[in-house]
């Protein structure tokens, strides 16, 4: 879906869980095939949105690398 963000970078007040980064992580993948298969029929506009998500994807992986990571440490 075009312009969603991923519920992990919505910086709400308090920490999330590492479980729901990477479910807001699942859902914006899943919203993204949708694109995805578009892009694969030619149509460039869909491949611009999947780099997108994916790039979200990227920086939401590494949200949850360190607050895994931050876990770790204060355990």
């Amino acid at each position: 879906m075009p312009g969603k963000r991923i519920r992990a970078f919505d910086k709400a007040p308090g920490p999330m869980s590492v479980e729901s980064m990477v479910q807001g992580m699942i859902d914006a993948l899943t919203d993204a095939l949708g694109d995805a298969a578009k892009h694969d029929r030619g149509n460039s506009a869909a491949g611009t949105r999947v780099r997108k998500a994916m790039q979200s994807c990227k920086g939401c992986a590494q949200d949850v690398r360190k607050q895994v990571q931050s876990d770790k440490n204060t355990r």
